[in-house]
């Protein structure tokens, strides 16, 4: 402790402002995932109808952190192709939901643009949906299948 005019000083060592841009970075992408799958009709008619059992919102919530992690931790090149089986396959083994609508597709696009904003340093951007419908909600009703 150092003593400055007679008062105790206590040195504190600041908090690197690149950790502080990574976490509020991470926060904003995880927050832009859950969004967009929270918007996503198909999922929510899954959760709200516990097709996946009485966890069905538990394993929503980890299809987000999966995504996530998936997206932004991987460091191999990633075609939209691949989050679209990811999607498909978790959607299926988690909800025994087979989805025919497009919107895995739709998903997957909306996920590879917020990744690629993310490479570019657009970490914060957000497209307004208020005036968009939810993903997956066309004319055409949610075609939903079990195997």
């Amino acid at each position: 402790m150092e003593s400055l005019n007679g008062e105790d000083v206590v040195a504190v060592e600041p908090v690197p402002s690149c950790s502080l841009k990574k976490q509020e970075c991470f926060f904003s992408l995880q927050e832009r995932i859950s969004t967009l799958l929270s918007q996503w009709t198909a999922l929510q008619m899954a959760v709200q109808n516990e097709w996946g059992g009485c966890d069905s919102l538990e394993k929503s919530q980890q299809l987000a952190s999966d995504v996530l992690s998936w997206l932004f931790q991987s460091t191999e090149l990633l075609q939209v192709e691949d989050i679209e089986n990811l999607l498909h396959e978790r959607l299926l083994l988690s909800f025994n939901t087979e989805i025919e609508d497009g919107s895995i597709e739709e998903v997957a696009e909306q996920l590879m643009i917020i990744r690629e904003e993310h490479w570019h340093g657009n970490l914060f951007s957000v497209q307004s949906n208020e005036n968009h419908q939810k993903l997956g909600q066309r004319e055409q009703q949610t075609m939903v299948y079990f195997p």
